[in-house]
């Protein structure tokens, strides 16, 4: 009776431990539970219904078969651990890589959340020869941190997330450009810090698992559009749904938007589809993953190299010409008020006002934002209690010091928009500034012929001769001192729109302007940017030349 009363209370003792540490779970289990919830976000910011299910459903299932974690005979995990199908034994299906090649437009082979759901036979039943891993709460977070899975391209993390959110949204033609997806990350509408919390209460999270789940910073523009190019071409998606003038993605709804954005006249838009005609950019604007030397294209980031090169073409921003524009403006507004006529000294003011708001509105946000989480991690239950205890600790800290400092209560998140300003009509409430968008070009073109052109008869443009990838990076810090400073504010403008750093849209102006330049035939003659330079030693080099050859 002794030695049955012992094995009871090992055995109540056992069920207990097991029912703290939660049920087994692996890793790509809790990503799939973070992009359920991402793609739930987006549906409600008003994406198709389909983009869930029909779309970012069917790239999960294609990434966890080419990384051989599910729908494969081969998976890779450890050897204690063993795939199964739901409600059957092994599972030797797999949807193969042409499940894409209907351009997506069959439904969903499951119903509702069939896939997106825990407990899916596809991703979460395992079974192994022991509890879970003492390292963590996941059975396989120590073989996912392997120096051989960092290294695999396959490897899931939370930047992929965001980046297989961006490829679902480029194949559904959504109107949510990449630029946008990170705002709304930033701005807490779609999960990604702290996102663990919302896993289920018998998934527990800590030690390893920290190092997979839990993110410090936001990535970067450039960052992420790298993972998607890689991502895409790990899953061997085939040519993308054309982009076609009634999307929103194309060259020139998208100009036509930040055109609206950056409260430019509306005139200007035509100039902006004249340079995108004479450049041939209609036709490079798909994205084919498996062609070779093919790249994502930076949809929104492109609109603005559009706009940019517009106001080369009509202003030439070299700091004088556009100045004398706004002086011959100025003084057509005066002599006739109905000619309303665009003047881009006032337009710069107002733009300056509303940026420098606008910047300090974000720093801000910035500051306010919290990065712990409600349910903190911690890399062992014997540290359990010092990481609560600490927390409670800085919590009554910070409440004092908001007492004593008096901060103001922050205001409320407001809701999601793709704009970061407000141009206010005539009769309106003035927000951050009057609109300008009715105003005409007409200090800035004259009638020639048939057609309008620019009274600027010159264009000028840096050195235009590409670099190859691999050796070279952005000239953008060696040659901004040379730049003129307009041109420089202009792409800090459409910087902080987007979300980027300054060289990533002059590197894509200069790229756009290759294409312009050498197809244009009937464009104003260009020139380099004026500068300084050291005069070249010709008669001395061909001297010697002559000399070597004797």
């Amino acid at each position: 009776m002794i030695g049955a009363s012992r094995v009871s209370s090992i055995s109540k003792g056992t069920r207990r431990k097991k029912l703290e540490q939660g049920r087994e779970w692996m890793v790509c289990e809790g990503f799939q539970f973070i992009l359920k919830h991402q793609a739930e976000a987006l549906l409600a910011m008003g994406v198709c219904p389909q983009f869930k299910d029909d779309v970012l459903c069917q790239f999960w299932r294609m990434y966890l078969q080419k990384s051989r974690q599910a729908y494969t005979k081969n998976p890779v995990h450890d050897g204690k651990f063993r795939l199964r199908s739901q409600g059957s034994g092994e599972s030797d299906s797999a949807p193969e890589s042409s499940v894409m090649s209907d351009s997506m437009t069959s439904a969903s082979e499951t119903d509702g959340d069939g896939d997106w759901a825990s407990g899916g036979g596809s991703v979460s039943d395992y079974t192994s020869d022991g509890a879970s891993s003492v390292c963590s709460g996941s059975i396989d977070a120590v073989s996912y941190l392997t120096p051989r899975q960092r290294r695999s391209q396959g490897l899931m993390s939370m930047p992929k997330t965001l980046a297989l959110c961006h490829l679902a949204l480029l194949w559904a033609r959504e109107a949510i450009t990449l630029a946008d997806l990170l705002r709304f990350v930033n701005e807490g509408h779609i999960p990604y810090v702290n996102a663990y919390e919302d896993f289920p209460e018998e998934m527990k999270l800590y030690g390893r698992d920290s190092l997979i789940f839990r993110v410090e910073s936001i990535p970067s523009y450039s960052h992420l559009h790298k993972e998607a190019q890689t991502l895409a071409v790990f899953l061997e998606l085939p040519l993308f749904p054309p982009i076609t003038l009634d999307c929103l993605l194309h060259p020139s709804l998208l100009s036509l938007r930040y055109l609206t954005e950056a409260n430019l006249p509306d005139e200007l838009h035509d100039w902006v589809c004249r340079i995108m005609e004479k450049a041939g950019m209609e036709s490079s604007v798909t994205f084919e993953p498996m062609r070779s030397n093919s790249l994502l294209p930076h949809y929104d980031v492109q609109a603005a190299a559009l706009i940019i090169i517009a106001m080369k073409l009509l202003f030439k921003l070299d700091d004088h010409t556009e100045w004398d524009l706004s002086n011959d403006a100025s003084d057509k507004n005066k002599e006739n008020p109905d000619v309303n006529s665009f003047n881009l000294r006032r337009w710069y003011r107002t733009m300056q006002t509303a940026l420098t708001t606008a910047v300090r509105r974000q720093q801000d946000n910035i500051a306010r934002k919290h990065w712990k989480a409600q349910k903190p991690l911690y890399t062992s239950k014997k540290d359990k209690s010092v990481v609560l205890k600490r927390r409670r600790i800085a919590e009554q800290l910070q409440l004092s010091f908001q007492k004593l400092s008096g901060s103001p209560v922050p205001p409320p998140s407001s809701p999601p928009s793709s704009f970061c300003f407000r141009w206010s009509e005539e009769g309106e409430e003035v927000w951050d500034g009057p609109s300008l968008h009715h105003q005409t070009l007409d200090s800035s073109v004259r009638q020639r012929g048939a057609s309008l052109q620019p009274s600027n008869p010159k264009y000028w443009h840096p050195a235009l001769k590409a670099c190859k990838p691999r050796f070279c990076k952005s000239h953008y810090a060696e040659v901004e001192v040379t730049l003129p400073r307009m041109y420089v504010w202009l792409l800090n403008l459409f910087s902080f729109l987007m979300g980027v750093k300054p060289g990533c849209v002059y590197e894509e102006v200069l790229k756009v302007e290759r294409h312009f330049l050498g197809s244009s035939k009937s464009q104003p003659r260009a020139r380099a940017t004026p500068r300084k330079t050291q005069p070249k030693k010709l008669p001395k080099r061909k001297q010697t030349r002559k000399t070597c050859s004797r």
